[in-house]
């Protein structure tokens, strides 16, 4: 009995962290599309930011939602005015015509396992990918 309740926190951990994971991973694929209809819906340009240093994460230049501590997140996109690359600032721009300025967010857990959301600079739409330890 007391190993079954000495597991019980350890899968506890578990789930809640998996929970977070997901919820991040929905909550930027959303937000990278909502910025990109309301670019096209407004037909002016909509950025979304990733500040690795200050692990935050939205759309406009300041980025709001904070990434939690279990998780890590790292960026790649063409530095645009105002973007901070040396800090770990950086946008990606969704335009009217319904492209980007394109990049790629890794959102990764402890374990090196995770996704990678790629924006395509064309055509604006956002995939995502499997990536392994």
């Amino acid at each position: 009995m007391a190993l079954v309740v000495g597991l019980v926190p350890v899968a506890m951990d578990r789930m809640r962290e998996g929970a977070q994971y997901r919820d991040v991973v929905r909550t930027v694929v959303g937000q990278l599309r909502s910025a990109r209809e309301q670019a096209v819906a407004s037909g002016r340009d909509v950025q979304f930011t990733v500040d690795v240093a200050q692990r935050r994460y939205g759309l406009g230049t300041e980025p709001s939602l904070v990434l939690p501590d279990t998780l890590q997140m790292k960026a790649v996109a063409a530095a645009l005015e105002g973007d901070e690359p040396s800090t770990g600032k950086l946008s990606i721009r969704f335009l009217p015509s319904g492209g980007s300025s394109g990049g790629s967010i890794q959102i990764l857990r402890g374990a090196g396992d995770g996704v990678r959301l790629r924006v395509d600079w064309l055509s604006g739409r956002v995939s995502q990918e499997a990536l392994l330890p």
